[in-house]
């Protein structure tokens, strides 16, 4: 599949709203219980270091990713993304490919490591794909998520130098 990967543009939000908030809304990965909406997805995709896209061939948004420290001051050189494939396109390898470009942007931004802090043990696809990728699981943190069902999970934290 032919993809390209791009920072966004403000015509390419109202894709990412529908492809995030189809994450957020499943409740069993991303953090956020709320959806967005035009203003706060504006605000939100526009405060990160970078927030990219992925293209498909006809120019349709199918996933994107945002990439921002982990922390700051001290501990602001390491990174932090947030991935979202669209529904009907997951499986396709989107997934990697946003993961392997982020890599590569948070290196040319100066971050020196990516981190995930909370990815649900339930996420077995995110699990392998970051295994493979060489990240380690440096920690579980016991029902540290609640999914949508309002059951609680635990989380693991990955890390990789860049």
């Amino acid at each position: 599949m032919d993809l390209t990967l791009r920072s966004y543009r403000p015509e390419n939000l109202p894709e990412m709203i529908e492809i995030w908030n189809q994450v957020v809304e499943q409740g069993d990965s991303f953090p956020q219980d709320t959806p967005l909406d035009a203003a706060s997805a504006q605000a939100f995709f526009a405060a990160q270091t970078d927030t990219v896209c992925a293209l498909d061939e006809g120019g349709r948004v199918v996933g994107l990713y945002i990439l921002h420290p982990n922390s700051e001051g001290r501990c602001g050189h390491v990174a932090n993304c947030s991935y979202a494939v669209k529904a009907d396109r997951r499986g396709q390898k989107i997934g990697r490919r946003l993961v392997e470009d982020s890599l590569k942007r948070a290196r040319e931004a100066g971050f020196l490591r990516l981190q995930y802090n909370a990815v649900v043990v339930t996420n077995e696809r995110a699990i392998a794909l970051y295994e493979k990728l060489g990240f380690t699981c440096i920690g579980r943190v016991p029902k540290a998520f609640r999914a949508r069902t309002g059951e609680y999970r635990d989380t693991y934290i990955f890390n990789r130098a860049l």
